[in-house]
């Protein structure tokens, strides 16, 4: 089953502690981060939910702004790459999992040993691909597709098609010898401006031995080479270019020029270290014989337009290394159509803005692509503000995922226009229209550049136009506390018909956000709907008072707070009264200590934070009782159901966990939000046990999880005849969205069923 990204509550998984004298130095944010990324990722959360022969092993860690990286996995079952498994975890730098994300939640019972030999399986690969100039060996993996594993062998292929390079990657089932389906890391792209300016462009060279190259000497791996001949430019001085757009060495200018804003860009705009975030770029080759440019897994190859001019323009190779930095993002390149394409505008267009050439180059902010190199004699190939102008669509469907990558890339740029810039941003720019008829307002390019390349970090593999809402949404909600960004992120995406989905975050300003607690003398910090407690060393005379000010600042609106006395020590009789009891932050607060006598006392405060705006009873569990198909469940949804040998509680379905008699694990899932400003939630379910088990022993287990965490546990020792009603306070999640999982995990012999039947979760 695919995931959105999970929202977890900011404590979930806290990391490491301040250190004492003496003890090992105090670990970085980065190290915080990735501690407790790794102990979701081992913990069994269910956002990253595995078997027991399974395991994530960590592969990339990526800083991000605001404190927050994003740290990707990958899945492996008895040792071999889960092909279709990886996973991402957003943390930060005090420790704490911010969201989660997984490519599929299929259960993996595969055998592997294989029956097809890998050079079998390598010569079934090659006759995949007209040419193959190189084949890498095969590699033994679990491949998912379509939430189903299988063995296969996994062979890379360097050839070409019969109009394009290609790096392919084919999967070979190994116990049946069939292709069970390819893909290739190359994507072809488009150029849009002609020449950068105004001239002469500043480009960082490499100088040696009294010669000068188109190597970078600031960002490694960024060369610029004649495709014919694989040489890197180099000459005896370090002037470049003729300005005739058919040289290859102005092709190269060109190439230099964007990349290196790009380059910047990322730093300046995005935090990212890098093209490839690791503070490494890829090389350029210019003089591809094509009316085109690739990104081929590794570089990039420049072609020309109708008339032979070489198309190394700032968004075409800004588009280009946007595969590239599509790649080298969790998740990689293998994307619903559409997705790489627009990624590759959406990088354009960041480049363009960062750069801001002046006329008669390029203009930022224009959205259009193709519309100074005209790439074949008709103008722009893409217009981002209005797809439809060019033929593309504005909207989102479901004919989406088998439309030509290029043009399903249009509902993804228009999302990307709404969101910059809103649907009439005036100031001389175009009006964008939306698909429902609303009203867009934009967040800047900058600040949307944050958001989508925030949804990359969050990137799993499959990824598609619904998980790039949730991804992004979560981002959102991420980097801006107030909710702005959030909304205006959900906005442009119903503008573009993009559906909600179930994964989806909400944001109202109150869950799993800090805000400061700051006592004279003391400091702290509280997530609202939690509790601290701050202690502050007081000194009194007989029969004075001190008053301690406490001000709460950075809250979101509608939260409240109140304060009772802890305790008072050194002091028997001392007393301490608390000046305001409740109020609606931000503001001062004032405590005050009253002597008897006593000089010296240390005083505890006690801070509560609650969203406001009073209780509406709610019942938040959708499809509880089963009766309406499977949705919103998630996981093993084919317990559920009507089977012979259980009934219901009540109507006529229910969910049939567990009851087969040998080790087996089942688990139901469903993400809701626990509305704020109520006292009290209450989960509310009917259980029934049987069990063919004796005795007090619990051999088969069924547990209810909050977020991964197990709060109840049953098993086959409390057995009974019939349906018993079991509750669980969760009123500690009020004004969270928290997963709530039912998992029944039998051992190897004799049976025991878990049924559950008419599930609600209340708030009063």
């Amino acid at each position: 089953m695919t995931l959105g990204a999970a929202v977890i509550p900011a404590t979930a998984f806290a990391a490491g502690a301040p250190t004492t004298a003496g003890s090992d130095p105090a670990p970085t944010p980065r190290g915080l981060a990735v501690a407790a990324a790794d102990k979701a990722a081992t913990s069994g959360f269910d956002a990253l939910a595995k078997g027991p022969s399974e395991r994530y092993d960590r592969k990339q860690v990526t800083p991000w702004v605001g404190g927050l990286y994003s740290i990707a996995y990958e899945r492996t079952y008895r040792g071999l790459p889960v092909v279709g498994g990886d996973a991402v975890v957003l943390a930060d730098g005090k420790g704490r999992v911010r969201a989660a994300s997984s490519a599929t939640k299929a259960k993996i019972a595969v055998a592997t040993t294989a029956r097809v030999s890998a050079a079998a399986a390598e010569r079934t690969s090659r006759a995949q691909l007209p040419t193959v100039h190189e084949a890498q060996a095969p590699r033994l993996v679990v491949r998912v597709a379509g939430d189903r594993a299988r063995l296969a062998w996994e062979t890379v292929l360097t050839g070409a098609t019969r109009t394009a390079p290609s790096h392919l990657h084919v999967w070979v089932d190994a116990l049946t010898g069939k292709v069970l389906g390819t893909q290739d890391d190359v994507r072809a792209g488009s150029g849009t401006s002609k020449w950068n300016g105004p001239s002469p462009l500043s480009i960082d060279t490499t100088a040696s031995g009294g010669s000068y190259s188109l190597r970078d000497p600031n960002r490694p791996g960024l060369t610029c080479s004649d495709y014919s001949t694989g040489s890197v430019f180099t000459k005896s001085t370090d002037s470049w270019g003729t300005g005739n757009p058919t040289s290859k060495e102005t092709g190269c200018v060109d190439a230099m020029w964007g990349a290196q804003k790009e380059w910047n860009m990322l730093r300046d705009w995005l935090g990212r270290n890098g093209h490839d975030g690791n503070g490494r770029s890829w090389p350029v080759k210019v003089g591809l014989n094509d009316v085109n440019a690739y990104w081929d897994g590794s570089s990039i190859s420049i072609g020309h337009n109708n008339a032979g001019e070489w198309i190394a323009a700032m968004d075409v190779t800004a588009h280009e290394f946007g595969h590239g930095i599509d790649q080298y993002t969790p998740g990689g390149a293998n994307n619903e159509a559409g997705l790489g394409e627009g990624t590759g505008d959406i990088f354009g267009a960041l480049t363009e803005a960062y750069a801001n050439e002046p006329a008669p180059y390029d203009t930022p902010g224009d959205y259009l692509v193709g519309e100074m190199i005209n790439l074949v004699g008709q103008g722009p190939i893409r217009n981002m503000y209005d797809p439809s102008k060019l033929g593309d669509p504005n909207c989102y469907s479901s004919a989406i995922p088998s439309t030509e990558v290029h043009a399903a890339a249009g509902p993804l740029n228009h999302w990307f226009y709404l969101l910059a810039e809103g649907s009439s941003p005036g100031g001389g720019k175009p009006a964008s229209p939306t698909c429902n008829s609303s009203t867009v307002t934009g967040i800047g390019i900058q600040n949307a550049g944050k958001v989508f390349y925030g949804g990359m970090l969050l990137k799993t593999s499959g990824m598609t136009y619904k998980k790039y809402r949730t991804a992004t949404l979560t981002a959102a909600k991420n980097l801006d506390a107030t909710c702005a960004l959030f909304t205006r992120t959900k906005a442009a995406w119903d503008a573009v018909s993009v559906p909600a989905q179930t994964g989806d975050p909400t944001c109202s300003g109150t869950p799993g956000q800090d805000f400061s607690l700051t006592v004279t003398p003391a400091t702290g910090s509280v997530d609202p709907g939690a509790s601290t407690t701050a202690t502050v060393a007081t000194t009194t005379t007989s029969g004075s008072a001190q008053t301690v000010a406490l001000t709460a600042t950075g809250a979101p609106a509608g939260v409240t707070v109140s304060f009772s006395p802890a305790s008072v020590t050194s002091g028997a009789s001392a007393t301490m009264t608390v000046a305001t009891t409740s109020s609606a932050v931000p503001g001062t607060y004032t405590i005050t200590v009253q002597g008897d006598g006593v000089a010296h006392h240390t005083a505890q405060y006690q801070l509560t934070v609650k969203g406001a705006g009073g209780c509406t009873s709610t019942q938040v569990i959708s499809n509880g009782g089963f009766e309406n198909g499977t949705s919103p469940w998630t996981g093993d949804t084919g317990a559920i159901g009507t089977f012979s040998g259980q009934s219901a509680h009540s109507g006529t379905r229910y969910a049939w966990l567990a009851g087969y008699g040998y080790a087996a694990t089942d688990t139901l899932n469903q993400t809701v939000t626990v509305p704020a400003g109520c006292s009290a939630a209450t989960l509310k379910y009917w259980l029934h046990i049987d069990t063919a088990e004796s005795g007090s022993t619990a051999y088969d287990t069924f547990q209810v999880k909050v977020n991964g965490t197990a709060k109840q546990s049953y098993s086959n020792a409390n057995a009974a005849g019939g349906y018993t009603e079991r509750t669980l306070d969760l009123s500690p999640y009020l004004g969270q969205q928290v997963t709530l999982t039912f998992t029944a995990t039998e051992d190897a012999s004799l049976q025991t069923s878990f049924v559950v039947d008419d599930a609600t979760l209340t708030t009063s």
